[in-house]
């Protein structure tokens, strides 16, 4: 069963995220509400998967992407963004992200990045 690494400054996000994650089978490891808290846990958990909201306060998604993939090569982080952020994801993707999806999420789209990301 794979663990993932939620990231999102909106406690409701991380919710929406984590219920379609249950549902399908896989352990939420941790949340964090930050970049710079997304770096910390990624280093203590190790997560099979990181879904790392763009824009955040203190460390932004693509910032803590970076710093992350440095450390953790093999790291497999899918993006959320929300409409219009295009350039940013092009960024992310260039920067290692393995995916991104778009929110507002739909659970099959989130399901398909996932399943696509851990083969």
């Amino acid at each position: 069963m794979a663990s993932v690494l939620i990231v999102d400054d909106a406690a409701f996000m991380r919710m929406m995220l984590k219920d379609i994650l249950e549902k399908n089978d896989f352990t939420v490891a941790g949340e964090a509400a930050n970049g710079q808290e997304a770096v910390d846990m990624y280093n203590e958990l190790q997560p099979d998967l990181v879904t790392m909201d763009i824009t955040m306060p203190e460390k932004d998604g693509i910032e803590a992407l970076k710093e992350i993939k440095e450390n953790h090569s093999e790291a497999s982080i899918i993006m959320c963004s929300a409409m219009g952020q295009q350039a940013m994801v092009i960024d992310a993707i260039q920067a290692g992200a393995k995916d991104f999806i778009v929110k507002p999420f739909q659970a099959d789209r989130v399901m398909d990045a996932i399943q696509k990301v851990l083969g």
